[in-house]
């Protein structure tokens, strides 16, 4: 399991419910906004744009110290996106084998290490050059989970509303469920608030806000742990916080750990 670094802490103060100042959408992406590979994946355009990353405790009692501060960050660039977490199909269509806990073709892969999901995206690329995918930064996926809110949450602050968008301890039955089947949130994106946690892209330092670059951070250059986000299917409403920041070694297997890609636009 991913060993957490959030809190979970009831009776939490809402800490905001304004729209980003930029890059907000109002409803799910276009269909010429939405791109299918070689597998089926659907990946949504996410636009440039501004956000506030992280959080503080004045606002949000459920904030923990990595979170903070609370700080603004540009996306300078668009990019896509997966629309769903990578099921387990996708992963056997590749690769031939199926690591999951959960079985279900549409089920998210589970059981892979962030190494392995790096074999996968090479030999994705080799099968669909000259796209280039990657796992997201952890700046991406945030400005992605939020898309646009400045909430707790990106529907509002109110915890009670987290079954309608996410499968998480309190209506999982202790199992993952097919990718979609929730409701996405402004930006098209589905299950960013649980089902599985998912690997992004940086190294874990605790402190790296407090002196990370205010334009498309990547994350420390090294570590001994990779960032997970997004929550997962036995985990608190406190732990599927778009902000809400996760670690595991990047040989761990978990049923907690799987995916979703990242291309850049062409």
């Amino acid at each position: 399991m991913a060993y957490g670094i959030c809190k979970n802490q009831a009776g939490a103060a809402p800490w905001g419910t304004g729209p980003a100042e930029s890059g907000r959408a109002e409803s799910v992406p276009k269909k010429t906004n939405i791109i299918t590979n070689s597998l089926g994946m659907e990946l949504a355009l996410i636009p440039a744009g501004e956000f506030m990353m992280g959080s503080d405790k004045t606002f949000d009692d459920m904030a923990f110290d990595s979170e903070m501060p609370l700080h603004r960050v540009t996306v300078s660039k668009p990019f896509y996106l997966g629309r769903y977490e990578v099921t387990q199909a996708q992963w056997e269509a590749l690769t031939g084998g199926n690591p999951s806990r959960f079985k279900g073709r549409d089920n998210p892969v589970e059981q892979v290490s962030w190494d392995e999901v790096q074999i996968f995206i090479s030999i994705l690329n080799e099968k669909e050059r000259p796209r280039r995918y990657r796992l997201p930064t952890e700046a991406e996926w945030e400005y992605a989970a939020r898309a646009g809110s400045n909430a707790r949450y990106s529907f509002g602050d109110n915890a009670g509303q987290l079954g309608q968008y996410a499968w998480y301890e309190g209506n999982s039955g202790k199992t993952t469920h097919p990718v979609g089947r929730k409701r996405p949130n402004a930006w098209g994106l589905y299950d960013m608030q649980g089902n599985v946690c998912e690997w992004v892209g940086d190294w874990y330092d605790q402190n790296s806000y407090s002196g990370s670059p205010s334009a498309d951070p990547q994350g420390p250059p090294s570590g001994s742990a990779r960032v997970l986000r997004g929550g997962g299917w036995d985990f608190p409403a406190g732990f599927c916080r778009p902000a809400c920041r996760n670690i595991n070694l990047p040989g761990a297997h978990s049923d907690h750990l799987g995916f979703r890609l990242a291309l850049p636009l062409e």
